[in-house]
């Protein structure tokens, strides 16, 4: 049935693919580089956070240790310290990742017209807005257990190749920015050696599948939208629902492409160039016997 359609759509509406209509202006590429550069800064801007809490949570330590660190008054002057220090820290780290989110969307709805350059730029900020978030509350968490050593058993085992606070250091945040995660530790597992030839057939994989994506979209996706402009403007339910019925399995397609090119080529290329141990971005989705099992399987970073 879906060769039927091909063949439908060839007859219908000939070949659609044209490289040279998809053009973008030069200023969608120098404000999505700009945008990209900015963020960097606002890593930075993380950093000296943590760095910062970092030192104040070493004043408190040595103070504990000159005092009688057991009595409940120290303990009590150790917890209202820590409590107060992360409602500042809290109030940064959220003033700096939702300044760089909201810069982004600004910039990509007012000034860039290219719809890939645009979704590319948004989808970079929410990621980084989302490390942004984990890398504050896991350094909470790191900082407590160093402010109270009887928590540290609660710690993952691996954690201990990179107590806290050496893990807050430029080269320990640059390397989270870039890992196939949004979840962050001061350490990961990491694999022996990156593999040229599987990072090859990832980005050969992900190529191909762009390609295809793009003829899909332009071929079968495309006109069948257009086609529907007139029926949503005439409120035709009948023929809105067969236009959608229609789109629906090359809608289908294009999503199934997508999910393997970035979770299964993209991530997995980066992984092996970073050399990051935990390969598991999703799970058996396809057997979900729920829309909720779905959702907690087809993504996870």
């Amino acid at each position: 049935m879906n060769l039927r359609l091909i063949v439908e759509n060839f007859q219908k509406y000939g070949i659609l693919i044209c490289i040279s209509c998809h053009n973008y202006r030069s200023s969608d590429l120098f404000l999505s580089t700009l945008l990209y550069a900015l963020v960097p800064c606002h890593l930075f801007f993380a950093y000296a956070i943590e760095l910062g809490a970092a030192k104040h949570a070493k004043g408190i330590v040595g103070r504990l240790k000159r005092s009688n660190a057991e009595s409940p008054t120290g303990r009590l002057q150790a917890s209202t310290a820590f409590q107060l220090t992360w409602y500042i820290i809290a109030w940064a780290h959220g003033i700096n990742a939702t300044f760089c989110l909201l810069v982004t969307t600004y910039a990509v709805y007012n000034h860039i017209n290219h719809p890939l350059i645009g979704t590319i730029c948004q989808i970079h900020a929410i990621i980084v807005w989302l490390k942004n978030c984990s890398y504050a509350f896991t350094n909470r968490d790191l900082r407590h257990a160093y402010l109270y050593p009887e928590a540290t058993s609660s710690l993952p085992e691996i954690y201990a190749q990179c107590p806290y606070p050496q893990n807050v250091t430029i080269s320990n945040l640059a390397y989270y920015w870039w890992a196939p995660t949004l979840v962050y530790q001061p350490v990961y597992p990491r694999s022996p050696r990156i593999r040229k030839l599987f990072v090859i057939k990832r980005i050969a994989e992900c190529a191909a599948l762009s390609v295809f994506i793009w003829l899909a979209t332009a071929q079968y996706a495309a006109p069948v939208l257009r086609n529907s402009l007139d029926k949503m403007a005439t409120m035709d339910i009948a023929s809105i629902i067969e236009r959608l019925m229609k789109l629906s399995t090359i809608s289908l397609v294009i999503w199934l492409a997508g999910f393997f090119a970035v979770f299964q080529s993209i991530l997995n290329a980066l992984a092996e160039i970073m050399r990051f141990g935990d390969r598991e971005f999703y799970t058996e989705w396809w057997n979900s016997p729920s829309v909720g099992n779905y959702w907690r399987t087809w993504n996870k970073p």
